[in-house]
């Protein structure tokens, strides 16, 4: 690594293992609408914005107001039922406090609308940690699009090849890809074989895994 080198993190189910709650959440709501969809299809459509998910699963039926009220209604219904288990990925806190005495940037760029990223940030006090933010309301695009991750890279005035994102899916990658981006996979979600993306520098189930920092040692920018 150089000192321009930035971190960028995706959020849920990179900075915490809540992807199940997230799942179960849309899970229960898209039931409740009258689509009949299995807990594994939902896990399939949990990628992108709020408002994208329900038009891939009820196209056209929803105005925008309707859809940004369903989003907030969903995001209660997560939080009320991961609240007693927030806490950050084994490991994280202390690879967040490394990186913050190595003066590396650090930003979060997530499909998450800020009402969740506050959530987060309020409930563990990470603020001090990031110089930026990009949520789903900061973006035109979701991923893969690499929207998401070149606003980070802008906000932290580093170069895109400067950055190494640490991503929990493969839509994330991708768009790390699509940024000219490094990236790091975390396996809270998502298997080593669901992953097929050549800029991946390596898989950790956690920050405690031993290979994060070999991995990240070799980092070079060409």
């Amino acid at each position: 690594m150089t000192n321009e080198t930035a971190f960028i993190f995706d959020l849920n189910g990179t900075m915490i293992d809540d992807m199940s709650y997230h799942i179960n959440a849309w899970y229960k709501i898209l039931n409740e609408l009258g689509e009949n969809i299995s807990l594994e299809q939902t896990k399939k459509e949990c990628y992108g914005k709020n408002n994208e998910l329900l038009n891939r699963v009820f196209p056209g039926k929803f105005s925008i107001e309707q859809m940004n009220k369903l989003s907030i209604k969903k995001e209660q219904q997560y939080q009320l039922a991961f609240i007693p288990h927030l806490k950050l990925i084994e490991g994280l806190d202390k690879f967040l406090a490394y990186s913050q005495k190595e003066n590396i940037k650090m930003a979060i760029g997530s499909a998450a609308i800020m009402f969740n990223i506050d959530f987060v940030l309020n409930g563990l006090q990470l603020h001090q940690y990031f110089k930026a933010v990009v949520s789903a309301d900061d973006v035109l695009h979701s991923k893969p699009h690499p929207e998401t991750f070149l606003k980070c890279a802008e906000l932290l005035q580093v170069n895109p090849a400067d950055c190494i994102v640490f991503e929990d899916s493969p839509k994330g990658t991708e768009a790390a890809l699509n940024a000219g981006m490094k990236c790091i996979a975390l396996t809270t979600m998502h298997t080593i074989n669901e992953f097929n993306d050549e800029n991946i520098l390596g898989f950790i189930e956690d920050y405690n895994d031993e290979s994060l920092m070999d991995m990240l040692s070799k980092f070079s920018i060409k």
